[in-house]
């Protein structure tokens, strides 16, 4: 063993080309979130029996979040928006845990940053890349900026490997809205890394909640929404169902990540 100055490979002398740097991670963002019903016992295959179980007989609980964020260290990223900027798509079901409470949980999550995709594995949640987009809405009257008033529309997709995995589409009631899926809840990163030594035993996963700090919002803006999920021949998120479009909302907000501790 040795040590390193930097906190994640490529480990070098000075740690300059560390993918990830130390928190605290300060992200901004746009969010369009829609909750979501599913199919119950199909979705319990996205969740593992030792971490807990979907709520629900009939129908779960989750929420999909298209997110077009900013991120920043000390500042210096924003000077170089290639390191700062990216899009992704975060699925979170809701869960109880063998003591009766209940979280959030993220099982699918796909963004199009290599820094971003290794910050979430740090933190437990499962990110791949993919492709996300969704409108963003301007500080503008104007037929192109999506004003955020009662009947502007919006739509979000991801693909994964060229296949379009989900599509999106809201139309905001000028009613104010409310924070959803793991904006809403405490949502947990379930981490664990094979060991390559002992490649037939499985990793030993734990629990990881992100301790937040600064969240902020500029508050919520209602829309009605749909959804709709395609079958893909790697990923399993198809597994939920037909998907029951409740809640959405709309609108901007911040948190900062300064570390994780046991859930």
């Amino acid at each position: 063993m040795f040590a390193s100055p930097g906190f994640t490979p490529p480990y070098t002398v000075s740690g300059r080309s560390a993918l990830v740097t130390a928190p605290p991670w300060h992200y901004a963002g746009w969010l369009l979130n829609i909750a979501f019903g599913f199919d119950a016992a199909r979705g319990a295959d996205l969740v593992p029996p030792s971490i807990g179980r979907t709520i629900g007989r009939m129908t779960g609980q989750g929420c999909m979040h298209f997110a077009d964020w900013q991120a920043t260290t000390d500042g210096s990223e924003l000077l170089d928006p290639v390191q700062a900027q990216y899009r992704e798509t975060i699925v979170v079901l809701e869960i109880e845990r063998a003591d009766g409470s209940r979280c959030g949980i993220c099982p699918a999550i796909w963004v199009d940053q290599d820094v971003s995709m290794l910050r979430g594995l740090l933190q437990g949640w499962p990110k791949k890349m993919g492709s996300t987009w969704l409108t963003r809405s301007l500080p503008l009257d104007h037929p192109a900026a999506a004003p955020l008033r009662a009947g502007t529309r919006l739509g979000a997709s991801l693909a994964v490997k060229g296949r379009r995995v989900i599509e999106a589409e809201a139309c905001l009631t000028g009613a104010a809205g409310r924070p959803l899926g793991f904006l809403a809840m405490p949502t947990l990163g379930v981490a664990g890394l094979p060991d390559l030594r002992e490649p037939a035993r499985p990793p030993e996963l734990r629990l990881l909640r992100a301790d937040i700090a600064q969240p902020t919002t500029s508050g919520w803006h209602a829309a009605s929404a749909s959804l709709r999920v395609f079958e893909h021949p790697r990923e399993e998120l198809a597994l939920l169902g037909e998907l029951q479009p409740g809640d959405a909302s709309a609108g901007w907000c911040g948190l900062t990540v300064v570390g994780a501790r046991d859930a």
